[in-house]
């Protein structure tokens, strides 16, 4: 398996524990609102500034989606799996 593989089935069990998470919580959309604004925060972020810790994480269609899915830890394993 290649690591974009192995990146998306688990980006998919994430995704499905999130929405599991958020249905759970007592204020369901102000959560959701939280991480997803804070997601994409990190990446917009980690995408004008990626060049000063040297990574390039592009504003694609996956991670916008990501970001907002999962939020920041998205964004950190972006960056982890960009380093290798």
């Amino acid at each position: 398996m290649k690591i974009e593989e192995i990146f998306s089935i688990i980006c998919g069990i994430a995704t499905l524990a999130m929405v599991i998470y958020y249905i759970r919580r007592k204020r369901k959309v102000r959560s959701m609102l939280f991480g997803a604004l804070t997601g994409a925060a990190a990446l917009i972020l980690v995408n004008k500034y990626g060049d000063l810790i040297g990574t390039d994480i592009p504003l694609s269609i996956f991670n916008i989606t990501g970001s907002c899915i999962l939020g920041v830890p998205f964004v950190v394993i972006l960056v982890v799996i960009n380093f290798m």
